[in-house]
């Protein structure tokens, strides 16, 4: 991963190539990237006729995935099922099921092969044990920010974090654009104490989110379609906006949990 001084001299397809995961989403298949930035693992499983089984790469050097690990797994498709360790979740549209540290075997599978369940992936390492946790779509203490005349009205759905679905390190919720509005996480601001990984979704097949990034003084952008992820390194602002209003799931870990420490900053002094 790139530092903020080698940043500033990446052109549009360097910055694509370190900062942007496109190719995540496979039916089938369980893709998984591993990240230098504080050791995240980003995936999604998407299980059409068999059950799709986590698995644990030589990269990990771990006898399983959450030897050392967390994970949360949010479903973006149709109803489907997380097995752990023996126990069945089952998850509808917009549910999240959080693993904790310790548990061997995790198993992903759609109810209805029609209409097949998507698991956003997202894991960092954890040092802490806590349980595993279903935290379904109307728990998750949806909240109404921004407003229609600055094209930034949405919904805030918070998962994991201190108040929720306790966790080591992993903080995870969702963002729903109101209709009409395309600009998400206003004010813009850093966080030097957590990096911050997004997956856009709900969107067409030629919408495109521009995804802006990069030190406050020196602002660039990714162009992303449904599905794609942007990783925000912590010296990073991260904000976007899209040509139809969308969702997009967002994901920190780091030094602490506390949603609120940020480093906010005016839109007039970004450049």
């Amino acid at each position: 991963m790139a530092d903020s001084v080698r940043y500033g001299a990446m052109n549009a397809r360097e910055l694509r190539n370190t900062f942007l995961l496109d190719a995540l989403d496979a039916p089938g298949e369980i893709r998984c990237a591993y990240l230098e930035t504080d050791r995240a693992v980003v995936g999604m499983a998407s299980p059409t006729n068999a059950a799709l089984a986590l698995p644990c790469d030589l990269e990990l050097r771990a006898k399983f995935f959450l030897e050392r690990r967390e994970l949360g797994a949010l479903n973006i498709g149709g109803a489907g099922t997380i097995r752990v360790d023996g126990e069945t979740f089952v998850l509808d549209n917009l549910d999240c099921l959080y693993v904790g540290r310790g548990n061997k075997d995790v198993e992903f599978a759609s109810e209805d092969i029609a209409m097949p369940a998507i698991f956003y992936l997202l894991s960092y390492p954890a040092h802490a044990d806590f349980p595993v946790r279903l935290v379904r779509r109307e728990e998750a203490n949806p909240t109404e920010l921004g407003s229609s005349e600055n094209a930034n009205r949405r919904i805030v759905c918070k998962y994991i974090h201190l108040q929720g679905a306790r966790s080591c390190q992993l903080v995870m919720g969702v963002t729903h654009l109101s209709e009409g509005s395309v600009w998400n996480t206003m004010p813009p601001h850093t966080h030097m104490r957590r990096s911050e990984i997004y997956m856009y979704f709900n969107l067409g097949e030629n919408d495109r989110i521009f995804h802006f990034m990069g030190a406050p003084d020196e602002t660039r952008h990714l162009v992303l379609g449904n599905r794609d992820v942007a990783v925000s390194p912590p010296w990073s602002i991260h904000s976007g906006a899209g040509t139809h209003a969308y969702s997009f799931c967002w994901g920190m870990g780091g030094e602490n949990q506390d949603y609120s420490d940020m480093d906010v900053l005016r839109i007039g002094d970004l450049l």
